[in-house]
């Protein structure tokens, strides 16, 4: 088998026990061989600020070339006020940024969106993939994910508990596989 795709995996939420943190490392530890998930830390992005464009702070740099090497991206992702949170927006902001030299573009991409309540981020999720649109990013469109009732969904050890909930994030990760290959640039 040839190496596996590197993902880079985008987590809205900064909170230190995030669920979709939780989340997002399970899905590394679900992923198939052909994929290597790898979070992608956005804490520590200054706002984005057109003015610094000329000479950017070294964290977008890093950022940014952080997401060209990648050969795809998944978003795991909170809803805040029907939307996604202002770190995932800033982060968005920072590697499209400056015009025509979008980190983001032709990048293969997936949107999980997870929440305590029972519509799973489902607008935040939908708010994202507004976004990606018009950065180029090809979105896998089914399975669509959205992950209800987070805030029980894991063990003592951090893993899925749920057992249906694990068969589908593992049809999810398996499909995703498959749209990054039929995608990912040559």
């Amino acid at each position: 088998m040839s190496n596996p795709r590197d993902v880079a995996v985008l987590v809205g939420s900064l909170r230190k026990d995030s669920f979709n943190l939780k989340l997002a490392k399970a899905l590394a530890a679900l992923a198939p061989p052909q994929l290597k998930l790898e979070i992608v830390e956005i804490r520590q992005l200054s706002l984005y600020n057109q003015d610094d464009d000329a000479n950017p702070p070294a964290e977008w740099v890093v950022f940014r070339d952080r997401v060209r090497r990648a050969d795809a991206v998944l978003f795991v992702t909170p809803e805040y006020n029907r939307s996604v949170p202002a770190a995932l927006k800033n982060a968005i902001d920072v590697g499209s940024r400056p015009y025509g030299q979008s980190a983001w573009d032709g990048k293969p991409g997936g949107v999980i969106s997870a929440s305590p309540g029972n519509i799973g981020g489902f607008g935040a999720n939908h708010h994202l993939r507004q976004s990606l649109v018009f950065l180029n990013v090809p979105v896998l469109q089914q399975p669509e994910a959205y992950i209800s009732g987070v805030d029980k969904l894991f063990d003592d050890h951090g893993n899925i508990a749920n057992e249906s909930t694990r068969g589908f994030l593992n049809k999810y990760l398996t499909t995703f596989a498959a749209w990054v290959e039929r995608n990912a640039p040559r």
